[in-house]
């Protein structure tokens, strides 16, 4: 009689790193008999995968864990596991302060996952926050040739070297590596055989890719020959990276979409010295300008954090100019919070009802871009990749070529499918159509 499969449920923080990573640890312990569920009080193992970027990270995750303790004191032979950077940045102390933890592995180890659960069913705790030599997507099998979605996240890149002030990625993902082309694009056909369309390139810092010949502009290259692969993406770009070959791939292949991810931070060269960006606001622009010369209908996101320790009034001003003259179609903002083992921690932070106001101004001004470029959309005809049913009847949902959420009415199955739309209306975070 063949034993019933181990049940995984993996609860994913943050980034889309996190998103892929999440997919490979899964892969990996479907190795061991497990298969993932959405029940958590049904599974064999919970994992939690981590991030540490935002503030009080650590205190969600033990929050989180509190929760489960009900759970684990029910089912005693549950295993609870957390992964990623929280894990690699205090993993000692998470063993130490929550013993129900059973398992703690860094996002440069999760390849060992088999070996650690192993261990954990004989009823030690495991933990592995090394850096390991060994490459872990060598380590890895294959991936599986089950049918998927038409939209897909691929690390290619993954570490920094740029030790930004307030940044803890270069401690928790280590230096800049990058895959090689060749197991990209191997893995890149993989996915598209599965039923996938488009690819989103993922990397902390992803145009410092140079594992192949003429970095991430020939990786793109290299994926565009690929049939059936029809959109190509990536994320997050640093500014210093954007060489000549990727601007005018942009300009050049059109399976790259019209759509750049690219922080700048502050518009405020003061605080991008003092928060170690090694560019100022004007180089920004100046790029900025080349990259629209070569896709003119690109659409730019950024990141911002306001409340930069030492961030004066005429500081903040000269961000909000930045953001007038780029005018952006979406960005993510926050106020600063410090990350405990990073230089800016140890400066004394702008008050907080300070910092809360300046966030207001920023994010109202960041909305009122956003929605002018939706607005624009409107009865303009765009291509839509649709991925899944909306919330109501016969209502279809995708993203355009920009990456705004589009919904549509339709008696038709069009997931996977690009079709093109008429942009009939504009809500807040979408935009409505009609196929054309």
């Amino acid at each position: 009689m063949t034993a019933a499969p181990k049940k995984l449920f993996i609860k994913t923080y943050g980034c889309q790193m996190n998103v892929y990573d999440s997919e490979r640890m899964a892969e990996t312990l479907g190795q061991q008999g497990y298969v993932t569920t959405d029940n958590q009080a049904e599974a064999d193992m919970v994992l939690l995968n981590t991030c540490h970027i935002r503030e009080k990270a650590a205190e969600k995750l033990y929050s989180d864990l509190g929760r489960l303790k009900p759970l684990k004191a029910e089912k005693p032979d549950l295993k609870i596991g957390v992964a990623g950077c929280v894990a690699q940045a205090e993993g000692e102390e998470i063993v130490r302060r929550m013993p129900l933890v059973d398992l703690v592995v860094g996002p440069q180890s999760y390849h060992r996952l088999p070996q650690m659960e192993a261990q954990v069913q004989t009823g030690k705790r495991a933990l592995d926050t090394e850096f390991p030599e060994d490459d872990k997507f060598d380590v890895m099998a294959a991936r599986p040739k089950a049918k998927r979605g038409p939209t897909a996240f691929l690390t290619v890149q993954e570490g920094c070297d740029k030790f930004c002030a307030f940044c803890v990625v270069p401690y928790t993902r280590g230096a800049e590596i990058s895959r090689p082309a060749d197991k990209i694009i191997a893995e890149a056909r993989g996915l598209v055989e599965a039923g996938v369309r488009e690819i989103t390139l993922l990397g902390q810092n992803v145009n410092a890719y140079h594992g192949g010949a003429g970095g991430l502009a020939g990786l793109c290259a290299e994926l565009a020959k690929i049939d059936g692969l029809d959109r190509i993406r990536y994320t997050t770009s640093h500014p210093n990276d954007m060489d000549d070959a990727l601007i005018a791939a942009h300009g050049e292949e059109p399976k790259m979409m019209p759509y750049l991810h690219l922080p700048v931070q502050s518009g405020s060269d003061r605080i991008l010295k003092a928060m170690n960006r090694k560019h100022t606001a004007e180089a920004y622009l100046r790029l900025i300008e080349r990259i629209r010369a070569a896709r003119p209908d690109i659409l730019l996101t950024s990141d911002f954090i306001v409340g930069f320790p030492g961030e004066t009034d005429d500081d903040f001003e000269q961000t909000l100019q930045l953001i007038e003259a780029v005018g952006y179609g979406a960005a993510y903002s926050f106020k600063y919070s410090a990350r405990p083992g990073t230089p800016a921690a140890e400066k004394e932070d702008v008050p907080s009802d300070v910092a809360d106001e300046r966030l207001q101004r920023l994010q109202a001004l960041l909305t009122q871009q956003q929605r002018a470029a939706q607005n624009a959309m409107v009865g303009k005809t765009t291509t839509v990749l649709f991925e899944k049913p909306g919330r109501l009847d016969r209502q279809w949902g995708g993203k355009s070529e920009h990456l705004h959420a589009v919904h549509v009415e339709s008696e038709e199955d069009l997931r996977g499918q690009i079709r093109e739309v008429l942009i009939t209306a504009s809500a807040p975070n979408s935009l409505a159509g009609q196929l054309t």
